[in-house]
């Protein structure tokens, strides 16, 4: 018994070794591997890794997995080594029954890229299987008149194994009366016969019993016996004859029960009973074939008896006897071949190789997304698949070996569109009529930062009250973006500019999270009226993307200022203002004006006069708006020489900012009017004021000279820059009084960048003075300008012939307000 076992070890390491050292090929972009059928468990194959050309990084960075299209997984992958290895007991005989080759087809399936190997494994057969007989006892009846050379077929001994491992030979026990004779027929098969050498004596000897002995090729040979038994029997002279020794005959696989298939004819010679032939099956039938064909015994039809399928059994091979009722009972024998039609009764399947990957939005063409396999059990035309995808579909089969497609993609993506893919694969054969199937897989895809941030409007516009609190929210910007996860979530920044030669982030910053603004410190108008702010709104996708949107702040006036006194000079110092009047003054003389201007704007600088407290209060009066004091009566010569005032100045603002000044009035007795002196200075002739008048003239002319070139360059302009401004002189009535303008008259206009700003001033000291100021909305094609209307139509229109000039698209509104300079 040790000696079987060693020598079986050293034959199975021998045939492994064999089968180890046939080489790998690699034909047409397959593999192939040959072992031996029956390796133990965690056997090697081959190494997998190598042979495709991947490092053993990759095995677990590319997810290498193995698919067997038989369904049952036999070979798995030493992630370690790379190597393929058995990881089930594989048996030839069971995959592939009596086929010739026997070749398991694996699926490699790797990532990144995804990509579909085809291994092959062929099993090699090994002789593990003994010949077999189904009747392990064989009894021949033979008549002892049978003439000499007769032969007498025997049962055939069944070998799973195939090629040199079958069965190859028979031998049979030593007789004087028969010997063996070995037949070939179709497919190989060795048909034994026992042949008649000499004539049978029943009375010398009525029975022989022989042994006959199957022998397979394999090393080391296998056997199978079977025990033969022959009854000598008395005259039965003829045994029935076929007509044909093989028949053959095709049947389609959807034919229903009872359908008729063949029908057979033996002849027999003798008569009455030893020449009645009954038709059977032969004894070694399966059971598979019973349960599917039936036989007339009488008349020899072969009729359907169960269901066809030509996936399953594409042909059958039925061997029938027909005997006689002679004694003894002679026989006859013949061989029937049934090819199965096949017919188009199988709709097609489709696989996944491999699920769907996502699939990024910015993949390519011909990115490949999932492995895809079609299978038909029918044959031919019937078997060949067809896929196809919807039309406008982005994604293409692209076939590549025995029914394996990959899907990639055809065109650009857009996740933002379609974040996913319901795609239905259609798989239609050739059949006729074609049968289809469907499949739908779905196929997601990935985001890519491809969109930038987006604000709600590409500028903002926020109006902010002076002396708020600092660290108070100015106003919050928000921008979406259409990315997702990582590529969508914004965060905020200022960008560096100046304000007043300072940076703007002195003066505010900005939550990077939600987008609030806020305030550094606390603003004034009066030294800071407006200014802008760059947001910038960045993704975090790589590379982040981002877009800049603009707020422009603009600074509310309060009236936080009072009003200041500027005329008379003391008084703005602060120390009591000292006015001397002669006593001879009428009513309405002018004793002095008192002057003053507010800090703010708009209401909140509108300033007005009022006496608050007097040493007389019927002598003298205050004009609300210009601050001339003068006198409501004449002087009386019982009226105090001393007089003194208390002047309220107040702003039109809430709450109402004011100051007081104090004059002092001293009535003198033969004081003159200032006037009168002042005209009989006027009238004394001298040469000096001729040549003074002489300068003037030259003085008049010269800037009557640049008044109507300046007014030429202006028209030029209006027609150049409107259409509509193109009678902007003569849609003002007297812009000839543009040439005269007021030598007072101050204009400051600022027109760089978004925000247009402008300011007029005019008047002397001793005049009412007017205040002009303009802020245009930066987001206006036809900005609104704000202004205070001027005193006089002189003013005014120098004002509308200026404006109009540099600003030939703007639409104006005036309001009024007096201010002393």
């Amino acid at each position: 018994m040790t000696k079987t076992i060693g020598y079986r070890d050293w034959r199975w390491l021998a045939l492994w070794w064999l089968h180890f050292f046939l080489l790998w090929i690699t034909i047409d972009g397959q593999t192939r591997y040959s072992i031996p059928e029956e390796l133990k468990q965690g056997s090697v194959v081959g190494n997998l890794a190598k042979d495709l050309g991947l490092g053993l990084s990759d095995i677990f960075e590319r997810k290498l997995r193995v698919a067997s299209e038989a369904g049952k997984q036999y070979f798995s992958v030493d992630a370690g080594k790379g190597e393929l290895v058995v990881d089930d007991r594989i048996d030839r005989e069971a995959l592939c029954g009596q086929s010739a080759s026997c070749v398991l087809t694996l699926q490699v399936v790797i990532d990144k890229p995804l990509q579909l190997h085809r291994v092959e494994v062929e099993i090699q057969d090994i002789n593990d299987n003994s010949p077999k007989f189904p009747p392990q006892d064989i009894t021949l009846d033979i008549a002892e008149s049978t003439a000499a050379g007769a032969r007498f077929p025997l049962e055939t001994a069944q070998d799973l194994d195939v090629g040199v491992n079958s069965v190859r030979s028979y031998t049979l026990s030593k007789d004087d009366f028969f010997t063996l004779k070995v037949k070939d027929v179709s497919g190989g098969r060795k048909v034994p016969e026992l042949v008649l050498t000499k004539s049978l004596d029943r009375e010398k000897k009525a029975r022989h019993s022989l042994q006959l002995t199957a022998l397979d090729g394999g090393n080391p040979v296998k056997t199978g016996t079977s025990q033969i038994t022959i009854n000598v029997l008395d005259n039965n002279d003829n045994f029935p004859v076929f007509e044909k020794n093989i028949y053959k005959v095709s049947i389609s696989e959807n034919s229903v029960q009872g359908a008729y298939i063949l029908k057979l004819i033996a002849n027999d010679t003798d008569e009455g009973p030893n020449g009645e032939v009954e038709y059977s099956f032969g004894t070694r039938t399966p059971d598979k074939i019973i349960s599917v064909f039936d036989i007339d015994s009488v008349i020899g039809e072969i009729r359907l008896k169960g269901t066809l399928d030509f996936e399953t059994n594409s042909n059958y091979e039925i061997d029938v006897f027909a005997r006689d009722k002679g004694i003894p009972r002679m026989e006859g024998h013949c061989t029937v071949h049934i090819e199965v039609l096949d017919i188009n009764d199988n709709v097609p399947n489709i696989f996944l190789t491999s699920q769907p990957n996502p699939v990024p939005e910015d993949a390519p063409s011909d990115t490949v997304v999932a492995l895809i396999s079609a299978r038909d059990l029918d044959s031919d035309d019937n078997g060949k698949v067809t896929l196809q995808l919807p039309k406008g579909s982005p994604f293409n089969l692209k076939p590549s070996f025995s029914d394996n497609y990959a899907l990639v993609t055809s065109g650009p993506l857009d996740r933002e569109s379609f974040p996913e893919y319901n795609i239905k694969i259609t798989a239609t054969d050739s059949g006729s009529p074609p049968l289809s199937s469907e499949k739908t897989i779905t196929v997601s895809v990935t985001d890519v930062n491809d969109n930038p941030p987006v604000f709600t409007q590409p500028s903002y516009n926020v109006y902010l009250k002076e002396n708020g609190r600092a660290g108070s929210i100015l106003y919050s910007v928000s921008a979406s973006d259409l990315d997702f996860g990582e590529n969508a979530k914004i965060s905020y920044s200022i960008l560096d500019s100046k304000v007043q030669d300072v940076s703007v982030s002195s003066y505010v910053y900005i939550n990077s999270d939600n987008g609030s603004i806020y305030s550094m410190h606390s603003f004034d108008y009066e030294k800071l009226k407006v200014f802008q702010i760059q947001v910038q709104a960045k993704d975090q996708g790589s590379p982040s993307l981002s877009s800049n949107a603009t707020v422009h702040v603009f600074i509310l006036d309060q009236n936080d200022n009072a009003p200041a006194v500027i005329y008379p000079s003391s008084a703005a110092m602060g120390s009591l203002s000292h006015q001397r009047m002669p006593r001879s003054a009428k009513a309405g003389h002018l004793v002095t004006k008192v002057t003053a201007v507010d800090a703010d704007s708009g209401h909140n600088a509108w300033i007005s006069y009022k006496v608050a407290e007097a040493t007389d209060a019927s002598l003298f009066t205050v004009n609300l708006y210009t601050g001339e004091v003068r006198t409501k009566r004449a002087v009386y010569e019982h009226d105090d020489s001393s007089q003194r005032l208390l002047i309220e100045i107040k702003d039109d603002g809430e709450p109402v900012q004011s100051t007081t000044v104090t004059v002092s009035i001293l009535i003198e007795d033969g004081l003159h009017e200032p006037i009168l002196d002042l005209r009989q200075k006027v009238s004394e002739p001298s040469k000096k004021n001729g040549r003074i008048a002489l300068y003037l003239i030259l003085s008049l002319a010269s800037v009557s000279v640049l008044s109507v070139v300046t007014f030429l360059i202006l028209a030029v302009k209006c027609i150049r820059n409107s259409r509509s401004s193109a009678s902007c002189c003569t849609s003002r009535s007297d812009c000839d009084d543009y040439k005269n303008p007021n030598r007072n008259l101050q204009i400051q206009l600022n027109t760089d960048g978004p925000i247009k700003y402008v300011e007029v001033l005019g008047g002397d000291m001793l005049s009412q003075s007017q205040s002009f100021r303009s802020c245009m909305s930066p987001m206006s094609e036809y900005s609104d300008f704000t202004l205070i209307k001027p005193s006089s139509t002189t003013d005014f229109k120098e004002v509308i012939s200026v404006l109009d000039a540099s600003l030939p698209d703007s639409t104006w509104t005036f309001e009024s307000q007096q201010v002393s300079s």
